[in-house]
């Protein structure tokens, strides 16, 4: 037997073809019966996409009001700030305020219809850059796809809610890719990003736990710190900045909610001075403290 050493990975073609890497990195997938669901000016750092079985949920972004329809999906990017409401049992005009439980085989959903929302919530990130995007609600129409993937991942969830076997885990991440392929091409500005800032963003991700300066960064480059500065916020919509505390506090929400750390140690590992600055910094992209966000649930 003869190998070939000469073609790049067995590709007999001489056609290069680029490929974008999408991270999908799924944070929790819940079916719930909700009782109530006030939610007020959230901010999270990751994806949420929510589907509700009947009518009565409202998700709130700015001053528009989306009435949830059953034969949609709702996807919110990182970093939008929105609230979100249960029309049935309003109560709360501010704050936090959820109460419910899972679904499980033993319930009836029907039952509970006309006196509860019925709700699935899905939080996951796709990696850099594609969690900095534009900020909103993005309303998706069930395809007969998405419907049948529905129909599997909403009868499994009754039946398991920990360990999940590779045939959910490869149809939960298939439905999550198959509805941001429904949404508009005007979102991902992000791919099409300049190369140097695309390397700086790497870089970021990579020293997240270190203090990172501009000049620094714009050294990676070989770009004077102000001029890169310019060319970071009209390639990102954003300050460079302000980037880098949305990528600690983001990392720091994934510490909070999957590990054990204390606020100090998060502080600690994400090179902030001391935990009041960390605490400032928290407030002021997520609108809560550390230690409120580590109390409350948020669906």
């Amino acid at each position: 037997m003869k190998i070939v050493k000469d073609i790049q990975l067995g590709d007999p073609s001489s056609n290069k073809q680029n490929f974008i890497d999408l991270n999908l990195k799924v944070l929790c997938c819940r079916y719930w019966i909700l009782d109530l669901w006030d939610c007020h000016d959230m901010v999270f750092p990751y994806w949420r996409l929510y589907w509700n079985r009947n009518t009565g949920g409202e998700l709130i972004h700015r001053d528009n009001i989306f009435e949830m329809d059953p034969n949609c999906l709702y996807i919110i990017p990182p970093f939008t700030s929105f609230s979100s409401r249960f029309t049935k049992n309003h109560v709360y005009s501010n704050g936090i305020h959820v109460n419910g439980k899972h679904v499980t085989s033993t319930i009836n959903e029907d039952h509970y219809v006309d006196s509860s929302l019925i709700h699935l919530f899905i939080h996951f990130n796709l990696g850099v850059p594609f969690d900095n995007v534009y900020p909103g609600i993005l309303k998706i129409e069930l395809t007969d796809y998405l419907k049948d993937r529905l129909d599997y991942l909403t009868s499994r969830l009754k039946i398991e809610n920990t360990d999940f076997k590779l045939t959910f885990n490869l149809k939960l991440q298939a439905f999550i890719k198959e509805a941001l392929t429904n949404i508009g091409p005007e979102l991902w500005k992000a791919i099409n990003i300049d190369e140097r800032v695309l390397k700086v963003i790497r870089y970021i991700e990579i020293n997240i736990n270190k203090k990172l300066s501009n000049p620094e960064l714009a050294a990676i480059t070989n770009m004077a710190p102000n001029s890169f500065a310019r060319l970071f916020k009209i390639e990102m919509n954003i300050t460079l900045h302000s980037f880098i505390q949305n990528r600690k506090i983001a990392k720091a929400c994934v510490l909070f909610e999957h590990t054990n750390k204390t606020i100090e140690e998060v502080s600690f590992v994400l090179g902030f001075s001391d935990r009041f600055h960390f605490s400032r910094v928290f407030k002021s992209v997520i609108g809560l403290s550390p230690a409120s966000y580590k109390e409350e649930k948020y669906i």
